[in-house]
Formats: structure tokens, C-alpha cells, sequence
């Protein structure tokens, strides 16, 4: 993998242990030589990966919408700053810069962002590999609830395993190395999404 895009949190969470992981995500890419996409801001989580990141010598590339950037919350000393229109177009945007997603603990930004690039992967538009920093179990109740969707019809186990998660960041990296995406017969195309 050459970038990552991170989602995670503009907030710092309620236990000093989220921000420190999310610094050390940005070290390990860093460390790594794996480019780190992320949301562009300087606050929460997001501002502790760039800076882990950037304070040991890695690439940081920022993708915020102007409305966001006029609230003077943008990074002053990313790698690049990408300002587009709209929230889709951040999440294109940062899926075409990426070859792998890592989510670290967030709110509903974090899982829509999350759920969208995984869904993209389930009907074929991409092949990445979509990663959990599960930090302090944080999402121990998300991974049960799939778990839940497989039980009653609703996913198959092939999708589910899409998903990788580890409590530890180098061995959820290598579990996304080694990913293979399932075959999805090819029944929408990227025109039509």
C-alpha cells in the first residue's frame, strides 16, 4: 500500500488512549512509508494522525470541503491540502488517492464514511482492503451487530470477512497486505454510482 486514507474522529474521545492511537497510526504509516489521506483538519483525531504522521517524516495528504476550511479548522502543515465542493466529492476524492481504509474510533461521520468505501468494495467499484483499529474494544458492538446481520440473512459471510480489525496497528496492516477482495460479479459500474 502505498496511501491509506484514515477515518476518524474530529473529536478526541473520552479516554487520552484514542488520541495516543491515532497518533501512533500516523507514526506507523509514517515509519512505513505509507502516504497518510485523511480529512484535512488539525482537531480530534484526525489532527493526532497528521501529526504522527508528520512529525516523523511521512506524507499527509488532506481532503476538506471549502465550507469546512472557512471554519479555520484546516491543518496548516499537511504534505497537500485538496479543497473540494462537497462531502461526496471528499469521499470520492480520497477512495481514488487510497489503496487501503483504516477507521479508527468516530461518530456518524466515521461510520458512514466507513460503511459507504465498504459498500463501494462489496459492489466491486474498488478492491481494498477496509480496516478496524479497534482501540479498547471500541468496536467490539459494531463487530458483533455485522456478525448479527450474517446470523439473520442479511450479509453474507463472504462480505462480512470484508471487514479487518485488530486491537494492533502493524498486525491489522499486515492483515490488509494480505487481503484478497472477494469476486463480485460486476452488476453496477462507477458511471452509474
Amino acid at each position: 500500500m502505498k496511501n491509506v486514507t484514515v477515518f476518524c474522529g474530529s473529536s478526541k474521545g473520552t479516554e487520552g488512549i484514542y488520541e495516543e492511537h491515532a497518533y501512533l497510526l500516523g507514526k506507523a504509516l509514517a515509519d512505513l512509508d505509507i502516504g497518510v489521506v485523511y480529512g484535512g483538519t488539525k482537531i480530534g483525531l484526525m489532527g493526532a494522525v497528521a501529526n504522527g504522521a508528520l512529525e516523523h517524516g511521512g506524507r499527509v495528504i488532506g481532503v476538506l470541503p471549502y465550507f469546512l476550511q472557512a471554519k479555520e479548522i484546516a491543518h496548516d502543515a499537511l504534505t497537500e491540502l485538496i479543497l473540494v465542493d462537497t462531502m461526496h466529492e471528499r469521499k470520492t476524492k480520497m477512495n481514488q488517492l487510497c489503496d487501503g481504509v483504516i477507521a479508527l474510533p468516530g461518530g456518524f461521520g466515521t461510520m458512514e464514511e466507513f460503511f459507504e468505501m465498504l459498500t463501494w468494495g462489496q459492489l466491486g467499484l474498488h478492491d481494498k482492503p477496509m480496516g478496524l483499529l479497534n482501540v479498547n474494544g471500541f468496536y467490539d458492538e459494531l463487530i458483533a451487530f455485522v456478525q448479527g446481520m450474517v446470523n439473520k440473512g442479511f450479509l453474507k459471510e463472504i462480505n462480512r470477512d470484508m471487514i479487518l480489525y485488530n486491537s494492533q496497528i502493524y498486525q491489522l496492516l499486515e492483515q490488509m497486505n494480505n487481503y484478497c477482495a472477494p469476486v463480485v460479479p460486476k452488476w453496477i459500474g462507477k458511471a452509474t454510482t
